[in-house]
């Protein structure tokens, strides 16, 4: 989690890990700065991209592993594990220890955590490589329990879209269900992630803001659905439509999409499904 300010209060007994337990949490008492992510992925190989703003301080996840660093730009003084502080300054490339790491940010930086890989799926990458605090995952279920009311209407007109078009939520679910037309992205760059939806089941999420007009993400290549085509929730007033390129279809935003800030996922990317069907596009499973 990144904060444009933040303060916690420690006792001196206390370790360093438990200390930056008790920051983190007084962390996301605050507001979150900005810090959009892009996933990079190639043969054997997944780079998770951070940008974080000048002024921000930053806690990361836990790293479970050793792995590669590359400091693309900036400056940020770091905690070590000794309390100490260091001062890094891009450019550098450097192999990382287990643990976390918490700095100011003193300009603008640019951090690639690198890791060797054939996984292209965000949750499970996540899940083999970084360990969630206790104090971060209380914040987010207390996010996930807040009232879905404000979705209704969109749970509501999905039902409509189904009626509209002859399919019953059963043979919805069948269709997205089905393996045999669904393949990754493919290698590239994305600011997407699959996570779980206040709409309906799981859904697509910004990583990095997108503007009106841009393209998000490639929903089907070939005839095969990406997780793009496949997770991309239904709306009565969505932020994106699926366009038809050639003889396959990208995901495109309607208008300003917002990502991360701090450890908080962006805004969910929804379509209108009924634009959707038609383009031919099978409805995912639930919406």
């Amino acid at each position: 989690m990144i904060v444009k300010y933040g303060r916690g209060f420690v006792k001196p007994q206390e370790t360093l890990a438990e200390k930056v337990d008790l920051l983190e949490s007084e962390f996301l008492k605050h507001p979150q700065a900005d810090c959009p992510v892009t996933h990079h992925f190639g043969p054997g190989i997944y780079i998770r991209e951070v940008r974080v703003p000048a002024g921000a301080y930053a806690i990361g996840h836990r790293q479970r592993c050793e792995h590669m660093n590359v400091f693309l730009r900036g400056r940020v003084t770091v905690t070590n594990d000794d309390g100490s502080h260091t001062e890094l300054v891009a450019p550098m490339t450097f192999v990382g220890n287990p643990g976390r790491k918490i700095g100011y940010v003193h300009e603008d930086m640019v951090w690639q955590n690198i890791y060797a890989t054939d996984e292209t799926d965000i949750e499970t990458l996540e899940a083999m490589f970084l360990e969630k605090s206790e104090g971060w995952q209380a914040a987010q279920a207390a996010v996930s329990a807040l009232p879905l009311l404000d979705f209704a209407g969109d749970r509501a007109d999905y039902s409509l879209v189904l009626e509209s078009y002859g399919f019953t939520e059963e043979v919805a679910r069948s269709q997205s269900e089905d393996v045999s037309d669904q393949t990754p992205f493919p290698h590239g760059s994305y600011c997407v992630l699959v996570s779980d939806s206040k709409i309906e089941g799981k859904g697509l999420f910004a990583t990095a803001d997108f503007s009106a007009g841009q393209t998000i993400a490639p929903a089907r290549i070939g005839g095969k659905r990406t997780p793009a085509g496949r997770f991309t929730n239904h709306s009565k007033s969505p932020n994106a439509v699926m366009v038809m390129r050639g003889s396959d279809i990208s995901l495109v935003a309607l208008k300003p999409i917002k990502g991360c800030t701090g450890g908080d996922l962006g805004d969910e990317i929804t379509i209108d499904y009924r634009a959707a069907l038609g383009l031919q596009i099978t409805p995912k499973e639930g919406f």
